[in-house]
Formats: C-alpha cells, structure tokens, sequence
C-alpha cells in the first residue's frame, strides 16, 4: 500500500468522522453535506490509480 493510499484513506474516515460527528449534534443538513464528499474522495483516488497506470 502506497502514501498516497494511505493519504485517501485518511481523508475518508475524516470525513466519516465529521459526518457522525455533524449528523448526531442535531446539524443534519451539514452532516448531509460532508457525507457527499465521501464518495467524491474515493471516485478521485479511484481516477488517479487509473491514470497512474497507462
């Protein structure tokens, strides 16, 4: 596994943790929000390995 996978990873349960953390103190609207940028992470890094590899 490669920094940069481990750099995603991070970043994804940062924005997991932000999204719990938003949702469960009453704000579900922003929780909402941050949720979306979980699986925009994932299809970005998902583009850059596929690229990487041509």
């Amino acid at each position: 596994m490669k920094t940069s996978d481990l750099c995603i990873l991070l970043s994804v349960a940062v924005a997991f943790i932000t999204t719990a953390y938003l949702w469960f103190n009453g704000q579900k609207q922003e929780g909402l929000f941050t949720a979306t940028w979980i699986p925009s992470i994932l299809t970005f890094a998902i583009y850059f390995k596929l690229i990487s590899r041509k």
